[in-house]
């Protein structure tokens, strides 16, 4: 006899709950913001009862931290899909990886990064700022180590300017929108690479 059913069925639920609520709190603060999306729209919208999404989320800086791993999910993997796209060369990762931002541009409902704009809404040591703070360090590290292994003369420097000129990539494209602007993104990243790697 077995009871796995039964003892499963509330956690599957459970877990449905919190991804609805989730899927919600995502599609809704990157179109609007954060500060301008309450917890009471959240739950209208997900169609959860306000006990199931205080029980999963107790607080909003909760449920905001969950987005941004959201984000810092979809993001990072979208860049190293982009990256290994490009082949197994390291250079060529390098530059292959702003591939991703030609895509995310190209979005219809496009905004921009969903941390930049989570860090201009958030002050200095809160959880969010804290957050995208992590996933910024996150990404250098990758693209440090990317620049390592193609044998860049200063790999911090390489990865420092790259990251930069995808973060300007990324507010270019929510900002004025040009559809030149990934292509002259990549075109220069591929410049930086060969002139660091020579």
């Amino acid at each position: 006899m077995t009871t796995t059913d039964t003892t499963d069925a509330p956690l599957a639920r459970s877990s449905a709950a919190r991804d609805r609520i989730l899927d919600t709190a995502v599609e809704l603060f990157y179109a609007k913001g954060i500060r301008a999306v309450g917890v009471d729209l959240i739950i209208a919208e997900s169609g959860v009862a306000k006990a199931t999404f205080y029980k999963h989320f107790p607080a909003k800086d909760d449920l905001v931290i969950a987005y941004l791993d959201r984000v810092d999910e979809q993001w990072s993997g979208q860049l190293h899909a982009a990256a290994q796209a490009a082949g197994p060369a390291p250079a060529d990762q390098l530059v292959g990886l702003f591939d991703a931002l030609q895509n995310a541009c190209r979005w219809e409902g496009y905004r921009g990064c969903g941390f930049i704009n989570a860090a201009a809404e958030s002050q200095p040591g809160t959880a969010a700022h804290e957050r995208t703070v992590a996933h910024k360090a996150s990404v250098l590290t990758w693209v440090e180590d990317l620049a390592t292994r193609a044998g860049a003369r200063d790999p911090r420097a390489l990865a420092r300017s790259l990251t930069l000129l995808l973060d300007g990539g990324l507010a270019s494209g929510t900002l004025d929108a040009a559809p030149e602007a990934p292509s002259v993104a990549k075109e220069t990243a591929s410049a930086l690479v060969a002139a660091s790697t020579s």
